[in-house]
């Protein structure tokens, strides 16, 4: 903007020496400005919106007052036959610990980034096919842990003691696998497989439980298919039971606790417990059950954050430039604010000419702006988690805040203006 000065010009009059050549890049720069600012916090909001919507969702399962404790008995040297004596010690040693409500044991808890799964053989139904969706998630667990988990039972019963290893195999679903392998059937006393694992009468169900979500992934769409097996029951391929057809489903990995309410308990209580069973089972990490759920959303929540931060920092950007703008403009023109006070034009007037030119500035970068957030919306579609990329409540509150900013930008060099003596004004020209 220097180099382009008319040395002619600039002799005249000073004040007139670069403002036709400077006015078009700057108020440019101010709109592309608005317009990045509009677009990012627009942003910043579909993905708070989409986090809070993440973390406040109905996980079918309580999260309060329970405590995780990942253990692994394979690294103590424990063998299939000796795993369910080695959990009732850990469940009664567990229980015992003041403060402690209940207790159960699962192959993996709600959300701790595990997952067991395979196909589904329905009996009464014909064999799947290689291209059949038969695919189902399974965990095993203890007695009692949907009353342990907080996760509940909506027809039949749970896992109970009666389910040893020499009753009848039984298995608890969600309602989901209701949904999608018995459609109008009543599931509840029929008999399902693991394909190409077992027999299709394999786990009579005997229990269905509500769906509560286990798995980190596809999180932005319903919950899948699962069920539930006992830990003291064994699945064989053949009559002749030489084989468990899951050994490693037998080695639980999570014991879950339930405290009393105002109960503390503390992680050295937990690691005594569990040495008095045996001192060589390790404890691989003690989480709240909160924690763990919270875990799951780290990388969302730092999107959003960042979102947040650079989106704020836009704005403020946005307001420093229309600031600048705004007041080299006014100080351009003071000649032409002390005529029109002399003529007549009170403060008011003047501050309204001022806002006017800075505000047209912001609409310009709305006009802008407002296709591109709608284009971003599209573009942050699988990060926002069933909400519409289409919030108009998100984008109206970044309109005010744009808008709530230019105007505190725009208002002090305003009022600065409407201070000026018409005598000064034109004594200076």
């Amino acid at each position: 903007m220097a180099t382009r000065v008319d040395p002619m010009e600039a002799l005249r009059g000073a004040n007139r020496s670069t403002a036709r050549t400077g006015s078009i890049p700057r108020k440019t720069l101010v709109v592309f400005q608005a317009a990045l600012s509009l677009v990012l916090l627009s942003a910043s909001g579909l993905l708070t919106a989409a986090l809070h919507r993440l973390e406040n969702q109905d996980f079918g399962f309580e999260q309060d007052r329970r405590l995780i404790v990942h253990f692994d008995p394979r690294l103590a040297g424990y063998g299939l036959e000796q795993l369910t004596p080695l959990y009732q010690r850990i469940h009664d040693s567990m229980a015992s610990i003041p403060g402690v409500s209940a207790v159960a044991l699962c192959i993996y808890s709600p959300l701790g980034g595990n997952n067991w799964g395979g196909g589904v053989w329905v009996d009464g139904h014909p064999a799947p096919g290689p291209n059949d969706d038969v695919f189902a998630s399974w965990d095993r667990v203890t007695t009692g842990y949907f009353e342990v988990i907080g996760n509940p039972i909506t027809r039949g019963r749970g896992i109970s003691a009666q389910d040893t290893a020499t009753s009848p195999h039984v298995a608890v679903i969600n309602e989901a696998f209701a949904r999608k392998f018995f459609k109008n059937e009543d599931p509840m006393g029929k008999h399902f497989g693991q394909h190409e694992a077992g027999s299709e009468r394999d786990y009579e169900i005997v229990g269905i439980a509500k769906d509560a979500r286990y798995l980190d992934s596809a999180l932005d769409k319903p919950i899948g298919p699962f069920f539930f097996l006992p830990e003291a029951q064994h699945d064989f391929a053949s009559k002749a039971k030489l084989n468990d057809i899951n050994p490693g489903s037998h080695f639980l990995h999570d014991i879950v606790i339930v405290t009393k309410p105002r109960a503390s308990l503390s992680d050295a209580q937990v690691r005594q417990a569990m040495a008095s069973v045996d001192a060589n089972l390790p404890i691989l990490s003690i989480r709240t059950l909160k924690e763990q759920v919270a875990g799951r959303f780290t990388q969302q929540r730092l999107i959003a954050r960042l979102t947040s931060f650079f989106g704020v920092l836009s704005l403020v950007l946005a307001s420093i430039g229309l600031y600048g703008v705004t007041a080299y403009n006014a100080g351009r023109r003071t000649s032409e604010i002390g005529v029109r006070m002399a003529l007549g034009a009170d403060r008011g007037h003047v501050v309204a000419l001022v806002l006017r030119g800075a505000f047209g500035l912001i609409v310009f970068g709305l006009l802008l702006g407002l296709p591109l957030t709608l284009a971003t919306g599209r573009f942050l579609g699988s990060q926002l988690y069933g909400m519409s990329a289409y919030d108009p409540l998100v984008t109206l509150v970044a309109v005010l805040a744009l808008g709530f900013s230019a105007l505190i930008a725009s208002l002090i060099p305003a009022l600065r203006a409407s201070l000026i003596s018409p005598l000064e004004a034109l004594r200076a020209e």
